[in-house]
């Protein structure tokens, strides 16, 4: 039975039903059932001090019955008796739940949604496999499983120094990334504060400059003088990737670039070869104007299909050994970049075009990749000229530009 001032049962059916006029119904203990338009819910009333009362929510009376509705008001009283304020407590509550919530996303999980967000906007899938992987390599050892919320510098110092001093290049890319991920983990609210990934004015004063950890390691290259043998001896091989391995030398692309090559990217009337920015480096287009050597290659070739040359990486990198031991394919670029260099009169801008580099401003980067295409492919003769000779003259001959 009801106490004086309490609630019966029926009246709680009622006002549960909307049956009660509009208005607070007391229950005593600062429990009130608030009645409006908008439904019935439960409110907890209490005095701040002499002036100010706050009215806490606690609930609907279609989720909490009378007796649930009193023990949450009970709750709030005791807590009112230690001079806590019931609804700044709850409000603390929520947020460390939030706290708890955030500190569960480690930093595996960063990473696959920080490489889902940005996947559309890398140049394939085969760079977002190995940007994930690079980190599950180096980072994940030491980050993976913990909350992005506590990595500090301590532990991304711990990921790093392994690699730092044997491996710089692939340290520095792996510090960017892990710079990248927790700057998106704080920006969604997984994190706060600095970043301990930071390269300027943070880890660049516990750790050595890439550049002075150990110089840049070219990749072995043949010097341009022994290119008139050497092509020489690649065209009396047969098979796909020996025509392969002799277009990239003498349009100085890279081997990827080249391996990928579609028919579809080659325009014969304009005698120019068009790579799309998704298969580029740089990830911006790169036009290749073709000289007549060049031009003739691609024209016997049998098409089998859409690629052009239906080799790999390993076939190529075999057939360079076989003629030559020890030295790669990317390093045909090196070799006609000393023969630029060395053997022509040729504005520098022409040959860092001719090798996609990127050359001056932006603006003036577009400028010249259009202006400069019949300079290039002047080039692109003289070297391939240079490189048809007879390999007793290759050492001698020196060739300059035409206007």
């Amino acid at each position: 039975m009801a106490r004086m001032g309490q609630m019966t049962t029926q009246q709680f059916e009622r006002a549960r039903k909307g049956k009660l006029a509009p208005g607070m119904y007391p229950d005593g203990g600062g429990l009130y059932a608030q009645i409006s338009e908008r439904g019935a819910s439960w409110i907890y009333r209490y005095r701040v001090d002499k002036w100010h009362v706050r009215e806490m929510g606690l609930g609907s009376l279609d989720l909490f019955d009378l007796k649930t509705a009193r023990e949450k008001a009970l709750d709030a009283r005791r807590l009112r008796y230690q001079g806590i304020d019931p609804i700044e407590h709850r409000r603390a509550a929520r947020v460390q739940a939030r706290l708890d919530e955030v500190k569960s996303v480690t930093f595996d999980a960063a990473a696959e949604q920080y490489a889902a967000a940005h996947r559309a906007g890398w140049r394939s899938s085969k760079h977002a496999t190995q940007w994930l992987t690079s980190l599950a390599t180096h980072a994940s050892p030491v980050l993976g499983a913990m909350p992005v919320q506590v990595i500090d510098t301590p532990l991304v110092l711990k990921a790093l120094q392994p690699i730092w001093t044997t491996k710089p290049e692939t340290a520095s890319r792996i510090r960017g990334r892990i710079e990248s991920v927790l700057d998106w983990s704080r920006v969604r609210g997984f994190r706060a504060g600095e970043n301990p990934a930071r390269w300027r004015g943070h880890l660049d004063h516990l750790l050595p400059p890439r550049a002075k950890v150990r110089s840049v390691r070219h990749h072995p290259a043949l010097p341009y003088n022994q290119m008139p043998a050497f092509v020489a001896k690649l065209r009396a091989r047969e098979g796909i990737a020996a025509r392969a391995l002799e277009f990239t030398i003498l349009t100085a692309a890279r081997a990827g670039e080249v391996l990928g090559a579609r028919w579809s990217e080659f325009n014969l009337l304009d005698q120019v070869w068009i790579i799309p920015g998704s298969r580029m480096k740089s990830g911006h287009e790169h036009r290749v104007p073709l000289s007549p050597v060049t031009l003739a290659l691609i024209a016997s070739l049998e098409r089998k299909g859409e690629r052009v040359f239906g080799t790999s990486q390993t076939m190529l990198l075999e057939t360079v050994r076989a003629i030559h031991p020890g030295i790669t394919v990317h390093g045909f670029r090196s070799s006609f970049r000393d023969f630029c260099a060395e053997r022509t009169n040729f504005p520098s801008e022409v040959a860092e075009l001719a090798l996609a580099h990127a050359v001056g401003s932006k603006v003036e980067a577009a400028y010249r990749r259009g202006h400069l295409v019949e300079k290039r492919r002047r080039l692109a003769e003289v070297w391939a000229a240079y490189c048809a000779q007879p390999a007793a003259r290759g050492e001698v001959v020196a060739l300059k530009a035409r206007g």
